[in-house]
């Protein structure tokens, strides 16, 4: 048992990795393209690359209401990300990012709760002291303004924790096929917004390499989280997953040299006291 939860809290620490790069390379190329089709080439890459894994080592087909959950996912998390990467592009990543996962972490926790009783005692200090965290990194210096693109990352973090929902229930029949058709769903459901706005449905060719890069990114994030869901608690791993503002912060604060007041830098240390909280 300890062993399983030690290898869920891993593979959610992997997820919130890769999905913190993603939303950086993603946030710098939203700056530069339209959203939509920069989730096309995200999610398409992502679909590819899931569907040869798929195809390589025979995971099996699931059941339809799998799949259909599998769908939702999809189609939720596309709105979440356009949302997201729009609001990391007209705001400052150290704000928007965190905001979102606090958002996205809440729902979640409520339903893994609600499903697989409530955690222990210290988990749900770990919790609250995470939240907090997040909530303290996503404060802006002005606190009388309100942040650029504050409205859509609170849409993104609603879309992110729908998505995390249905996939941990599309993922209990497995990950490739679930993950695969989630991909699919999000890509094809951006490219409608794209011919509806009237937008390419791809980026330019000199951002191509890095909506890829982000496509590779996010993907493997989402992979990760199914999997740590399948080896201990949903909430567990929504909320550790739900730490990826931190690679997002640091990212943008080193290469965009976006600046961190001290209020949000007493909001890192809290999530970093969190994790092992959260891991007991």
């Amino acid at each position: 048992m300890a062993a399983t939860q030690f290898a869920s809290v891993g593979l959610s620490f992997a997820s919130a990795a890769s999905w913190g790069a993603g939303d950086f390379t993603g946030g710098i190329a939203a700056k530069r393209t339209g959203v939509f089709g920069l989730v096309v080439a995200a999610h398409g890459t992502g679909f590819l690359a899931v569907l040869v894994l798929t195809l390589i080592r025979h995971e099996p087909i699931p059941a339809r209401h799998f799949l259909l959950w599998a769908i939702a996912g999809g189609l939720l998390g596309s709105i979440g990300l356009a949302a997201f990467y729009r609001a990391l592009a007209v705001g400052k990543m150290g704000i928007n990012a965190p905001v979102a996962a606090v958002i996205a972490a809440a729902l979640p926790v409520t339903i893994g709760i609600f499903l697989q009783g409530r955690p222990g005692k210290l988990q749900l200090v770990g919790f609250a002291v995470a939240i907090i965290g997040i909530v303290l990194v996503s404060k802006p210096e002005a606190f009388h303004e309100r942040p650029a693109g504050i409205g859509l990352a609170v849409l993104a973090g609603v879309g992110f924790g729908g998505f995390l929902t249905c996939m941990n229930l599309a993922g209990a029949s497995g990950v490739l096929w679930p993950l695969c058709i989630g991909r699919l769903s999000s890509a094809l459901l951006m490219l409608l917004f794209c011919l509806f706005a009237r937008q390419s449905p791809l980026p330019t060719p000199r951002l191509l390499p890095l909506a890829v890069l982000t496509g590779i990114l996010d993907t493997a994030g989402n992979a990760f989280f199914m999997m740590a869901t399948q080896a201990g608690r949903l909430d567990v791993a929504a909320v550790l997953s739900s730490l990826y503002p931190v690679i997002t912060v640091v990212l943008a604060r080193s290469i965009l040299k976006e600046r961190m007041h001290r209020v949000q830098t007493a909001g890192m240390w809290m999530v970093l006291v969190a994790i092992p909280l959260i891991a007991a």
